[in-house]
């Protein structure tokens, strides 16, 4: 009896030992089911200028993720990039979804929209024809915490721009530079 009991010690574990079996567990399920970490963009052309208000914190956002995360220069002129991305339009929106039984605003829905097109320096080639990136968020709305949900409004909105920014990285990816006859 005292054996078996002995043999049983052996194989009790610590809070330590545990968590570390189970972080081993996890990782050796992340690795079997393929994932990975996205890395670097790998986009099909040498230089792109960004063509936006000057402003447009999307833009700066823009440039700064490709720069930083692919081979990409960016050129501060059309004629010294190979691609010219357009950033035509980019509009914030907010209208009320839900209204309180006394008619005030409970919920609101915010929009960020983004148009844009990819051409070569010419733009006589057309890459990406004129698109659109349209994001979403809701937000309950107290009058009472006026000042917090303005600052959580803000935030929704760079995350949103953020969102936007690696979309467009992504659709930057896809694009086929080959010219059809």
């Amino acid at each position: 009896m005292r054996a078996s009991l002995a043999a049983l010690s052996l194989f009790r574990f610590t809070p330590n030992a545990l968590r570390l079996t189970a972080s081993a567990v996890l990782c050796m399920v992340l690795a079997a089911c393929g994932f990975q970490l996205r890395g670097q963009a790998t986009l099909p052309f040498d230089s792109m200028y960004v063509q936006a208000a000057p402003t447009s914190q999307l833009a700066i956002q823009l440039k700064r993720t490709v720069a930083a995360g692919s081979g990409v220069r960016i050129a501060d002129k059309p004629d010294d990039a190979q691609v010219v991305l357009q950033i035509m339009n980019e509009v914030r929106e907010k209208q009320i979804l839900a209204l309180s039984g006394g008619g005030r605003v409970r919920e609101y829905q915010l929009r960020y929209r983004v148009s844009y097109r990819l051409t070569d320096n010419k733009s006589v080639n057309v890459y990406i024809p004129p698109s659109e990136i349209v994001l979403l968020r809701d937000f309950s709305f107290n009058d009472a915490e006026a000042l917090a949900k303005q600052s959580e409004e803000a935030l929704l909105y760079r995350d949103m721009q953020s969102d936007a920014v690696q979309q467009l990285v992504r659709r930057l990816q896809a694009v086929n530079l080959q010219v059809k006859s």
